[in-house]
């Protein structure tokens, strides 16, 4: 998984599997989600993150859990 901010275009995009997509579903909340040939979801985009405050200049934190050991 790959998370990215493109300050040009204000976007956050959440890259969640590294296939092409092939179609995109615009949500409410100005949310983007592009999915792949096989319907999975391949991408999530925030537009205008920083004037949602969804990121700030230069600062991403991403806190990343898995499930604990059984």
């Amino acid at each position: 998984m790959q998370i990215r901010h493109d300050p040009d275009a204000d976007v956050l995009i959440v890259v969640l599997r590294d296939v092409p997509p092939v179609a995109a579903v615009g949500e409410r909340g100005e949310v983007i989600i592009s999915y792949g040939e096989d319907s999975e979801p391949v991408s999530v985009e925030f537009l205008n993150a920083s004037v949602r405050q969804l990121v700030r200049a230069g600062e991403i934190s991403v806190t990343l859990q898995g499930q604990p050991a059984a």
